[in-house]
C-alpha cells in the first residue's frame, strides 16, 4: 500500500502497529470496529476501505485515484 500510494503522491499517515506500544489494542479496536483484522487496514477520507486486496482491486479498476481525489489526498 505504501508504494502504491506513494506513486500516486498520496498524502497518508501510516501507523505500524508492530512498533505503537499500544498497537495490539490498536489492532483489537480496529477488528471491532471494521470487522478485519488484518493489516493492512486502509481508510480513505473517513471511511473504511479495507485491505490490500481492496485497495489493489481499487486500483485496477482504476477506481481508486478518483476516490482518493475526492477525499483530497491527492491534486
Amino acid at each position: 500500500m505504501k508504494q502504491i500510494f506513494g506513486d500516486l503522491g498520496v498524502k497518508f499517515k501510516a501507523v505500524e502497529l508492530d512498533v505503537e506500544k499500544d498497537g495490539a489494542e490498536i489492532q483489537s479496536a480496529l477488528a471491532e470496529w471494521t470487522g478485519q483484522r488484518t493489516e493492512p487496514n486502509v481508510f480513505i477520507g473517513g471511511n473504511h476501505i479495507g485491505g490490500c486486496d481492496s485497495i489493489i482491486g481499487l486500483y485496477q479498476d482504476r477506481k481508486l485515484v478518483p476516490l482518493l481525489t475526492d477525499a483530497g489526498a491527492v491534486a
